[in-house]
């Protein structure tokens, strides 16, 4: 099969695999092309800079988003929905996180994004500080769930008992009762999954901003 000719996103694309392994300081022009296997220079007949891949690979990181559909109905669900979105896409580009909001340049997609988040807000009766507050604070939430997560010693439900079971058996016997109670009667109770900490917690900030909404 013939090699696929370079296109500004198959070098895009190339530039977010490169993030994903090293994280945003590994891009550069001549790993991005090491990445699709051809000559630097070559790239620059598809984005003239460096900046112009930063740029982009938001944009893209952007448009895997899921966008807030109005047609649900209640803003909550399309915000919610939202949200789940930007978790999932973000846990696995967890490198965008410190350059979604750095970008002087935005890309259609990060515009297209900030309207349809705002378009829900707005329809629902938010007023305009109010959605700028609701936006803040759930992109705040949202990453800086990723970016604890991302840090956390375990993986996935199966790793709590080892991880939770291994620090119990260094507390002193009573000196610290309370963290011993969460993790005995919580952390490692039947069922117990660290995940589900992520939509109580929205679904918290969106109750309290559905309330200032009526207020």
């Amino acid at each position: 099969m013939p090699p696929q000719p370079l296109s500004r996103s198959r070098v895009l694309e190339a530039a977010i695999r490169v993030a994903d392994h090293g994280g945003v300081g590994a891009i550069t022009m001549r790993r991005v092309a090491q990445e699709l296997g051809v000559e630097a220079m070559s790239l620059y007949h598809h984005v003239p800079n460096k900046d112009a891949i930063l740029d982009g690979v938001v944009d893209m990181v952007f448009a895997a988003i899921e966008l807030p559909d109005p047609a649900r109905g209640d803003w909550r669900e399309a915000i919610r929905a939202r949200a789940r979105s930007a978790r999932a896409v973000l846990s696995r580009h967890s490198w965008a996180l410190g350059l979604m909001d750095s970008r002087r340049d935005p890309g259609p997609a990060t515009l297209r994004h900030h309207d349809a988040v705002l378009g829900v807000l707005r329809r629902a009766g938010f007023t305009l500080p109010m959605a700028a507050h609701a936006v803040s604070l759930l992109d705040s939430y949202v990453g800086g769930y990723v970016l604890q997560e991302a840090n956390l010693p375990i993986s996935s439900p199966d790793e709590v008992e080892d991880v939770a079971g291994g620090i119990l058996e260094h507390l002193p016997a009573d000196g610290l009762p309370y963290l011993t109670e969460m993790i005995v009667e919580h952390a490692l109770r039947p069922g117990y999954d660290h995940t589900g900490e992520f939509g109580y917690g929205l679904d918290l900030i969106l109750d309290a901003l559905e309330a200032r909404r009526e207020g």
